[in-house]
C-alpha cells in the first residue's frame, strides 16, 4: 500500500484547506471518501491512488506531469480521464453544460475499466453530499453551485449512471441510482 500511502499524504498537502462547495467540508474528505468507495470495487492499487488525487489537478492545480513523475503513467492517465477542463476562458456557469458533456464522452471511450471506479466513487460522494445538503435547505441548495438548475444536474448524474451502468450489481452503484431517485424525486416526477 506504499503508492496509495503516497497519493494520500499528496493529496492532502495539495487540497490543503480547501473547503468543497455546497457543504462547506475540507476538500480532502471528499478524495478520501471516493478512493474508500472504489475500494469497495478493487483492490487495484493504482485505481485507489488515482481515485484519492483525482481532484488535485482539477481543483488544487497540480501540474499533471507532478502526478506521472511521483505515481507513474496509468495513475496520471486514470486522473487525466477524471479531470474537467475548466474552460476558464468562461464564466463557470455558461461553461457547465460542455463541461459535463465532454466529461460523459470521455468516460464513453475510456477502456480502462479503473476509471469507472474513480467516476462512480466521485459521483457517488457528491450525491451523498447532495442528499445531506437536500435534508437541510430543500430546493435552495442548488443557490450555491454554479449551475442552479436541478433539471441541469440531474440530466448529468442520471447520465453518468447509464454509463456506468456495466457496475449496476453493485452496492455502490446501487446507492447511487437510489440517491438520484431521492435528490432528483424521480419517482414523484
Amino acid at each position: 500500500m506504499e503508492l496509495l500511502n503516497r497519493a494520500m499524504a499528496f493529496s492532502i498537502d495539495a487540497h490543503g484547506n480547501a473547503v468543497r462547495k455546497g457543504d462547506g467540508l475540507p476538500a480532502i474528505l471528499h478524495a478520501m471518501e471516493a478512493a474508500t468507495i472504489a475500494a469497495t470495487l478493487t483492490s487495484d492499487e493504482e485505481v485507489l491512488a488515482a481515485a484519492v488525487l483525482h481532484d488535485t489537478v482539477e481543483d488544487a492545480g497540480v501540474d499533471p506531469q507532478d502526478i506521472r513523475s511521483q505515481f507513474g503513467e496509468r495513475v496520471a492517465a486514470l486522473v487525466g480521464a477524471e479531470t474537467e477542463d475548466k474552460m476558464r476562458h468562461l464564466p463557470p456557469s455558461a461553461s457547465w453544460r460542455a463541461r459535463k458533456e465532454a466529461a460523459i464522452e470521455r468516460m464513453r471511450g475510456e477502456t480502462d475499466p479503473g476509471a469507472a471506479c474513480i467516476t462512480l466513487g466521485d459521483k457517488l460522494s457528491n450525491m451523498r453530499s447532495f442528499y445531506r445538503i437536500k435534508q437541510r435547505k430543500g430546493a435552495s441548495m442548488w443557490e450555491g453551485f454554479n449551475q442552479q438548475d436541478p433539471k441541469q444536474h440531474h440530466w448529468y448524474y442520471r447520465t453518468i449512471a447509464d454509463v456506468l451502468s456495466k457496475l449496476s450489481d453493485t452496492a455502490a452503484w446501487q446507492e447511487y441510482d437510489w440517491l438520484i431517485r431521492e435528490v432528483f424525486e424521480e419517482d414523484r416526477v
